[in-house]
């Protein structure tokens, strides 16, 4: 699996964007799992025509000491569907930007 990872998360930090993340984002029935969803203006041509797939996620996983960003666009309507898969550049691209920019807001440096 494609992951983004950022590694080395203080104790402290790890309050702070789970706080965040707890506030902002639908949790997982899963501890620690929370779904990011995806811009409609992203979604690729299949993604855009499976209408009873939509909305689509990233998946992002905080552990105490990381934060595992899951790379593949998924579903949470359907196991499988041909409008799942690796996340496109432009999806990964904005993906990342956006993870990254949950450290600067909670003004987070590694």
């Amino acid at each position: 699996m494609r992951q983004y990872v950022i590694d080395e998360i203080k104790p402290q930090d790890y309050e702070q964007i789970k706080n965040y993340l707890d506030k902002h984002f639908e949790q997982s029935t899963m501890a620690g799992i929370y779904w990011i969803p995806v811009d409609y203006e992203l979604l690729n041509d299949i993604q855009k025509q499976h209408t009873d797939c939509q909305p689509f996620y990233f998946a992002v996983e905080l552990l105490p000491d990381r934060l595992v960003c899951e790379l593949l666009v998924r579903t949470k309507n359907c196991m499988r569907c041909s409008c799942m898969g690796m996340a496109d550049e432009d999806q990964r691209n904005w993906f990342i930007t956006f993870a990254d920019s949950i450290f600067e807001r909670l003004g987070i440096r590694f």
